[in-house]
């Protein structure tokens, strides 16, 4: 979702280390570090276990602290669990809906704006990501908020294919900017086209795993 490659969003954020908070569209994995199988199982079971914990609470109090828990803990934490996890799995889904909130909620005005010239040409998605009318920076943070607390309160899969409808916008508003500013300018564009290509791929993940998730194979 940023307009630049690798780990930044775009802006002036600071440099951090490694974990670093990826954007959205930023998926690449850490290299080295502990015994991989062991890390994996780790990702999988906390997965297991954050998702097992919202979804039997019924509590709303607890799905607002399950939503804001990358606020509390930082999404460094978060990418530490899960950021290494494949994209089709339930840890490396669950990653994908905090990074695109932290993304969302960080940026809301650069989201709006992208919303907004996307909703029009992915009509069908606009309706299924279920964005507020008009698409303003609040309605983008409400929106990425309601999509997490999906899953934990509601359907697992419908919160998984909210989030893709939500990258398809998005994707295309980036695509249908870059078009315009392609003859005055081409590096804006090529970036807003990379970051479009993969927001697609990302909503391709998601797609997987909310059918997996239905299947009772997503793990």
């Amino acid at each position: 979702m940023s307009e630049q490659s690798g780990s930044r969003t775009g802006g002036t954020a600071p440099r951090h280390h490694r974990p670093k908070p990826f954007a959205p569209i930023d998926f690449e994995p850490f290299a080295g570090g502990a015994d991989p199988a062991r890390v994996s199982e780790a990702a999988h079971l906390a997965a297991q276990a954050l998702v097992r914990h919202g979804r039997d609470s019924g509590d709303p109090k607890v799905t607002r602290r399950l939503v804001k828990l990358a606020d509390e803990q930082g999404l460094d934490a978060i990418a530490e669990m899960w950021a290494e996890s494949p994209a089709r799995s339930l840890p490396g889904a669950l990653w994908r809906l905090y990074a695109i909130r932290a993304f969302t909620v960080q940026n809301p005005e650069r989201v709006s704006v992208y919303f907004r010239a996307g909703r029009d040409i992915a009509q069908v998605s606009h309706v299924v990501a279920g964005a507020a009318e008009p698409p303003g920076a609040e309605e983008m943070k409400q929106m990425a908020d309601a999509i997490l607390s999906g899953a934990f309160e509601g359907e697992f899969d419908v919160a998984l294919e909210r989030s893709a409808a939500f990258c398809r916008v998005i994707a295309l508003g980036q695509a249908n900017i870059a078009d315009g500013a392609e003859h005055t300018n081409e590096s804006h564009a090529s970036r807003l086209t990379h970051s479009s290509h993969k927001l697609v791929k990302t909503a391709e993940d998601l797609e997987h795993a909310a059918n997996a998730w239905r299947l009772g194979e997503l793990d």
